[in-house]
Formats: C-alpha cells, structure tokens, sequence
C-alpha cells in the first residue's frame, strides 16, 4: 500500500512538473510576440497612422490592452494570439498612413505639373 502511494504521489508530482513546464513554455513566445506587436503599434504610430488610420490604430491598441490583461491572468495562449492580431492591425494602420501620405505626394506633384504646363503655354502663346 505504502508503494502504491509513493508511485501515485510521483505521478501526480510529475503531471504537476509537466502542467508547470507547459506553462512556462508558452509564457515566452507570448513575451516575444508581445514586445513585436508592442513595436508594430510605435512604428505605424510614428508613421501617422493615428491620424491617417484612427480605426485601425484604435484597434490594436485595445488588443495590446488585452494582451496585458491576458499576460497578468497567466493565459499565454490568448495574449500571444491578441498580440499577432494587433501586430496585423498596426501593419495595416502602417500601410494605410503610408498609402495615403502617397497619395498625397502624388496629388502635390500633379498639381505641380500642371502648374508648369499652364506657364508653359502662356509663354509659348
């Protein structure tokens, strides 16, 4: 009886092992993922896509404030899929801010060009 018992506490000992080594496996890739997306989010933030892309920057932010709330109740899984989302949803603010800076570069060199040609034909007339 003394061996069943001493065989069933290192079972237990060691499924405890195996929870708290799943765990903590997970805790840094979350850990990684977040400090990525944490830079994704100051990148298009610096690229102006809080202006050019409220709704996106507005998106991953949040998601970046659940990752936190997921990181403090210990759910790896969920903070490291939040924060792949948010990375995703600063990529696109990024890439909208950036689009629209181009689109408006472009507008600005049109105009340009046709400035020059209407001077252009005033002293050729």
């Amino acid at each position: 009886m003394k061996n069943i018992k001493q065989k069933m506490g290192l079972i237990i000992g060691a499924a405890y092992m195996v929870v708290i080594v799943g765990c903590s496996s997970l805790e840094a890739p979350a850990k990684t993922q977040i400090a990525v997306s944490a830079a994704a989010v100051e990148s298009a933030s610096g690229a102006g896509a809080t202006e050019l892309a409220p709704a996106e920057m507005a998106m991953a932010r949040e998601k970046m404030q659940r990752v936190n709330a997921a990181m403090n109740a210990g759910d790896y899984q969920l903070a490291n899929e939040l924060a792949t989302s948010a990375q995703a949803d600063a990529k696109l603010a990024q890439s909208k801010a950036n689009s629209s800076k181009a689109q408006a570069a472009a507008q600005a060199l049109q105009d340009d060009l046709r400035i020059l040609r209407e001077e252009l034909n005033r002293k050729n007339k």
